[in-house]
């Protein structure tokens, strides 16, 4: 029995109930008594305790039994609350708006980081593969004529357009993953691989030597060519090693340097036979002369001066030209000398590569250029088939390219998830200032570190994670293709780094019970051993940074990525650490000024906790990072200028000044 009750029961039995009309006086229970379960009246009534004397209780009327039925039902039932995190998030709606906005964006910033860094790695591997040069680019295999051990028909055969056909879809599946095909802008036929010198000496004839021509039967020139004079050769009717003509055509540009017309005939030696007449039908203009259907054979669009191998200074010239044959019409190189050969120009198909699996499109391309690959095309067309290519300097080229703009993007991606990164923590860190006298109180009142942590981090999960995933989506939707795991694991980091913040910032300003809040605009402690060790390893962490930048460049690993953002750290360390010194040396003079609002003004700010170190961080942390990416793309720029003033064919440019 409480004091409070004592007191009234001796009041009312020494005026023996006068200020209840004489009727005794009914008191409800304590909270505490019911909290006990029992009050002092059903205490008395159980009898005294043992080992103790019976105490009279307070004399009482027995009461009705509805009135003891209702008292009985509200001291059992029990009592309603609301649900923390919902009444959070309705009395504090724009701050949870907030939040969520923050998380969704920095989500959708962090996940967006690997996928458009894997975009722009795709289309940097396919654009250098797109713009080498058809010749470069392109897989060639080849495979010579038919073993002489065969009968001719068989050899024939093999000449033919099935045949070819059948052994470019060999060569095809002998390409490894990620190597695959445009067979739009393949191309596969025979040709002369000794081109025979012309018995016509109405042609072209500098320093004495007659031109020589390679007989080509490519596949697919109806397609290609656009006949410009007369029309496209035929084969008329099954053409063999021993017939005695066949028809071609030929391309403007080799018309007009060889003076050749429609209608010319132009005699070839033939092996053991009589010469084969190749008769001109037309003159053709290639459709796309830059296309790999022709620029991956340039001899076939534009003749060329070829230099006799010489040890004279001056050593003599001959025309190299190409005459183009109907695909049926191979198998006349049998018997035409300059050992006829089959080819498959394979054109890479860019639009299947991907940046990060170069090291497996440079396997794939050893192993077609001599490895499992050619075995396989060597089992399925001839023991004697090749291959050559200089996709691989292509692919060197650009993995040096990427090895080179990787740090760079690095440093980029470190600042920016720096800054990210302090923003949320100073998000949390707002929250729990705003709500300090809140958590006093609640702390004071009994609530433990685990409970009041895990109540704030359940109300702040609820805002971060669907806005966390709703990042996500947009980056996902916005940025299609990519590594989506590391995506997956950004946009997590984000939200677990917001769901964080304001519980650990909270338990750590709550660890100890306070009574009353403390005054904020002043700092209770010095910075700690532990603190000041931390910024000492943060600034030896910065100058080795710097150091290493300078001595090997971007590439000197991780470390060099993340020195703009130890710049700014120490930056904002050091301007938070040295700030209130020359305010507490301006604050003296002030004190003889009249008013007092300069003075205060300046001694509350010199006194005042660092709290802004936050935002000055993540300010000092952003323009570092973006003068280090303004000053990479100077000397970009500049060394792109220096290279390009002494190449052929460059502007002069006057120096500024």
């Amino acid at each position: 029995m409480t004091r409070h009750d004592q007191q009234g029961n001796n009041g009312n039995s020494g005026k023996n109930g006068s200020g209840t009309g004489g009727r005794p006086v009914r008191r409800e229970p304590t909270d505490r008594q019911v909290a006990n379960g029992r009050t002092v009246n059903e205490r008395t009534a159980s009898g005294p305790t043992p080992g103790r004397p019976a105490t009279p209780g307070p004399t009482t009327t027995p009461e009705p039994p509805e009135r003891k039925e209702s008292a009985g039902h509200q001291r059992g039932r029990t009592p309603l609350s609301a649900p923390w995190v919902r009444t959070r998030l309705r009395t504090a709606r724009g701050a949870a708006l907030a939040l969520a906005l923050l998380v969704a964006f920095t989500a959708a910033l962090a996940a967006g980081l690997p996928l458009a860094v894997d975009g722009l790695r795709d289309e940097g591997l396919r654009h250098s593969v797109a713009d080498a040069s058809p010749a470069r680019a392109a897989i060639r295999f080849s495979a010579p004529q038919p073993h002489p051990n065969l009968s001719m028909a068989q050899r024939e055969k093999a000449l033919r357009g099935a045949a070819l056909r059948k052994g470019y879809a060999d060569v095809v599946d002998a390409l490894r993953a990620p190597l695959a095909a445009d067979d739009a802008h393949s191309s596969y036929g025979v040709r002369t691989a000794e081109p025979p010198e012309t018995l016509e000496d109405w042609l072209p004839e500098p320093r004495g030597l007659r031109p020589r021509f390679s007989l080509t039967a490519q596949q697919g020139l109806d397609a290609h060519a656009e006949v410009r004079e007369g029309r496209l050769p035929r084969a008329g009717g099954a053409v063999t090693a021993e017939s005695p003509a066949v028809e071609a055509v030929v391309s403007r540009e080799t018309a007009r340097r060889l003076k050749i017309k429609t209608g010319a005939v132009l005699r070839m030696p033939g092996v053991v036979r009589d010469p084969v007449a190749v008769r001109i039908t037309g003159i053709v203009d290639p459709k796309d002369p830059d296309g790999p259907y022709w620029a991956t054979q340039p001899l076939l669009r534009t003749p060329a001066l070829v230099r006799v191998p010489s040890t004279v200074p001056d050593p003599p010239v001959y025309w190299l030209g190409a005459l183009l044959l109907h695909p049926d019409a191979a198998p006349v190189l049998l018997g035409a000398e300059g050992s006829p050969e089959r080819y498959w120009n394979l054109a890479p198909d860019a639009t299947g590569l991907a940046g990060g699996e170069l090291d497996r499109a440079q396997a794939a391309l050893a192993s077609t250029v001599n490895g499992t690959a050619l075995l396989d095309a060597r089992r399925a067309i001839d023991v004697n088939t090749v291959a050559d290519t200089e996709l691989d300097e292509v692919l060197t080229e650009y993995g040096k390219l990427r090895d080179g703009v990787l740090p760079l993007v690095a440093v980029a991606a470190f600042g920016t998830g720096t800054v990210a990164l302090v923003v949320l923590l100073m998000a949390g860190g707002l929250a729990a200032g705003r709500r300090r006298a809140e958590l006093t109180v609640l702390r004071a009142r009994g609530a433990s570190l685990r409970g009041l942590g895990g109540r704030l981090l359940a109300e702040t999960a609820v805002v971060a994670v669907p806005a966390g995933a709703l990042g996500l989506a947009l980056a996902l939707l916005a940025l299609p293709g990519g590594r989506w795991p590391l995506a997956v694991l950004a946009a997590a980091a984000v939200t677990l780094v917001a769901c964080l913040a304001l519980p650990v910032r909270a338990l750590a300003a709550h660890r100890a019970v306070r009574i009353g809040a403390d005054r904020e605009d002043l700092t209770t402690t010095r910075p700690s051993r532990r603190r000041t060790v931390a910024e000492l390893t943060l600034l030896v962490l910065a100058v080795g940074a710097v150091v290493v930048l300078r001595q090997r460049g971007s590439g000197g690993g991780g470390l060099v990525a993340l020195a703009p953002a130890l710049i700014g750290v120490i930056a904002a360390l050091v301007l938070v650490r040295l700030y209130p010194l020359p305010l507490r040396l301006l604050a003296g003079p002030t004190r003889r000024l009249r008013g007092l609002m300069g003075h205060l003004a300046l001694a509350r700010t010199a006194r005042g906790p660092a709290s802004a170190v936050l935002p000055l961080l993540a300010l000092l942390t952003a323009l570092t990072t973006a003068a280090f990416g303004g000053s990479v793309l100077t000397g970009i720029t500049e060394t792109r200028d220096r290279a390009a003033l002494p190449t052929p064919g460059a502007p002069p440019r006057k120096p500024a000044g």
